[in-house]
């Protein structure tokens, strides 16, 4: 018997509307996981020229580094206004505002046409949503990917430890604080058909952080 992941019960509104009101303090409360999100962009190793999508882009960490290519279509996609808007800002700053297309949207309805991008990317994203929903989020993944394109995916990762264990039971109790939970997500995507090119664990505050790539 496979062990059981949390459920995610929070409905999509409600995050939604939580993000808002944390966006000008989220980077604050999520440092820690840049190291990890950088470790997961240097291994899909975006190319010139490459187009790609981020789904919860947040803040915008990652855009700085996709955007330091030449040419190449970015993509940001986040369920929040409020954190577009300071990904927004965050890559105005730094100059690469032209080579970014903001879109709110939500990862289980990509809109956008089929095999659109070369890369996708997903950091400490895909654990947000509902068990039943991850399935539909990698089949929009899988879609909106050329044949041959890579996804990369940053996530809290399930295994049997204590402190995974308290940390789920925060999860349960306090679901609009603590939002991600650990799922299986090597597994997930090898059962949305993806083909498996890279996966490691890493430990964040004693916690499992997986780093895998694909392709499609």
């Amino acid at each position: 018997m496979k062990p059981e992941i949390e459920r995610v019960i929070r409905p999509r509104e409600l995050a939604r509307k939580s993000y808002n009101a944390m966006s000008r303090w989220y980077d604050l409360f999520t440092n820690s996981e840049k190291r990890f999100t950088d470790i997961g962009i240097k291994i899909l190793d975006v190319k010139q020229n490459e187009s790609v999508l981020e789904i919860g882009c947040g803040t915008g960490h990652a855009l700085t580094a996709f955007t330091d290519r030449k040419g190449g279509k970015v993509i940001a996609m986040d369920i929040s206004e409020g954190m577009i808007k300071v990904a927004r800002r965050r890559i105005q700053n730094k100059m690469r505002e032209r080579s970014v297309e903001f879109c709110q949207a939500d990862g289980l309805f990509i809109p956008f046409p089929d095999e659109y991008f070369d890369t996708l990317f997903l950091s400490f994203t895909l654990e947000l949503f509902d068990t039943p929903e991850i399935p539909r989020v990698l089949r929009e993944c899988n879609r909106v990917l050329k044949t041959g394109g890579r996804i990369g995916v940053v996530s809290l990762a399930k295994q049997n430890t204590f402190a995974v264990r308290v940390y789920e039971w925060f999860h349960r109790k306090m679901p609009n604080f603590i939002d991600c939970r650990p799922i299986f997500a090597k597994r997930v995507l090898q059962e949305a058909r993806f083909i498996i090119q890279f996966s490691s664990i890493e430990t964040m505050w004693g916690l499992p952080v997986e780093i895998i790539t694909g392709r499609k």
